[in-house]
């Protein structure tokens, strides 16, 4: 009787052994099947991928006529591409660009083949190669303020001054470019002590036009796609220094109009951030001039006056927004001013620039340059 039970509990084990072992056969087996899968989706995935990047037809060598509208976003113009049979996928086109960092595309017809590859035909997006020439072109320098701009805009549109700048402050037109530009346009540049809320935002460059008759949105539109995407390179700097669009693009706009061809921009900030630092006031003359609607080749004592919170000789700190635009080499030293013990500059009849660290110094330097020349 023992010795019967002795092999029925020897059975019952090999039983359940016999089972385990089937158990984790399948486990085994489900497990590769699954690291086959994966392999199989990530694999296809990545081929899929490769494919997209490819030429849609690489024999067919037809051109086909595609238009790139102004302010077209990647995903636009993506979608488009892939509308007209140019490209596979226009999420991959998306996400190659954004992986690449590319941007500048320019907008226009385009001739472009589908037996062109992706990396070609960002290519001539950003390079322009269209089909047509453009209408005309509007070109901005540096250092600008919005009123000038306006003008250049009225006199390439065949429209008036004033209404043109009226449009460019108009409450609905600004609620309607922050809508489009939202990460760019913040509610700083509505700040009742701004001035003009779209200076220092239109940055300063050439624009080509497609059709003889753009209207002031679309001029507009392309100025703020050409800052946003400038100011994308900047981003994790920004984030780092905790600085906000428009406080890099006020800096920016202080360095731009205190400049010559002779200095060191980077130099110029860092005079700007020391002072900042120990609470002194910038004492810029531009901001002056500024406050005032003027431009004059010297600022004279009693301009120093002027109630105005542009006015950096009364208060601390940056003016309240943008003084004009700026371009990259300014808003490059804001973002990464050199490291100095300056507090002081001044600028020569010749252009050169002299910094100095104490007010004393300064003084000696102003009477070397300025004060005796008079």
């Amino acid at each position: 009787m023992t010795t019967d039970k002795k092999d029925i509990i020897r059975e019952k084990m090999l039983e359940h052994q016999s089972e385990a072992r089937i158990v984790r056969r399948i486990v085994f087996m489900i497990s590769i099947l699954l690291l086959l899968l994966i392999f199989i989706i990530g694999g296809g995935g990545y081929l899929y991928i490769q494919s997209a990047l490819k030429p849609m037809d690489a024999d067919n060598k037809e051109n086909k006529k595609v238009e790139i509208p102004l302010g077209s976003s990647v995903t636009g113009i993506g979608e488009t591409l892939e509308k007209n049979g140019i490209i596979k996928d226009a999420k991959v086109f998306k996400y190659y660009v954004k992986l690449k960092n590319e941007g500048g595309f320019m907008a226009g017809k385009y001739e472009l083949s589908p037996s062109m590859d992706v990396p070609e035909i960002v290519s001539r997006l950003k390079t322009g190669k269209v089909l047509a020439e453009a209408s005309f072109k509007i070109t901005i320098p540096e250092g600008k303020q919005l009123k000038e701009i306006a003008a250049i805009m009225a006199k390439s549109t065949n429209q008036n001054e004033t209404d043109v700048f009226n449009k460019l402050n108009d409450s609905e037109f600004i609620k309607q470019v922050m809508a489009k530009f939202p990460d760019l346009l913040t509610t700083e540049i509505t700040n009742p002590a701004v001035k003009y809320p779209l200076e220092g935002y239109l940055y300063p460059a050439t624009y080509p036009f497609y059709k003889p008759n753009p209207s002031i949105e679309e001029i507009v539109t392309a100025m703020l796609s050409k800052t946003q995407e400038v100011l994308a390179d900047y981003s994790d700097q920004m984030s780092q220094k905790n600085l906000s669009v428009h406080q890099v693009l006020t800096m920016a706009a202080l360095v731009e109009e205190e400049a010559t061809a002779k200095t060191d921009r980077k130099t110029i900030a860092s005079v700007f951030y020391n002072r900042m630092d120990k609470g002194m006031p910038l004492q810029t003359d531009p901001t002056v001039l500024y406050a005032q609607g003027k431009h004059k080749e010297r600022v004279m004592y009693k301009d120093l006056e002027v109630d105005s919170p542009y006015n950096t000789y009364l208060h601390t700190g940056l003016p309240p927004g943008p003084i004009a635009n700026a371009g990259k080499s300014s808003i490059e030293a804001a973002l990464e001013p050199e490291k100095t013990d300056y507090y002081y500059f001044l600028a020569t009849e010749t252009g050169d620039v002299i910094f100095t660290k104490t007010l004393e110094e300064h003084n000696q330097e102003k009477e070397k340059y300025i004060s005796s020349k008079k």
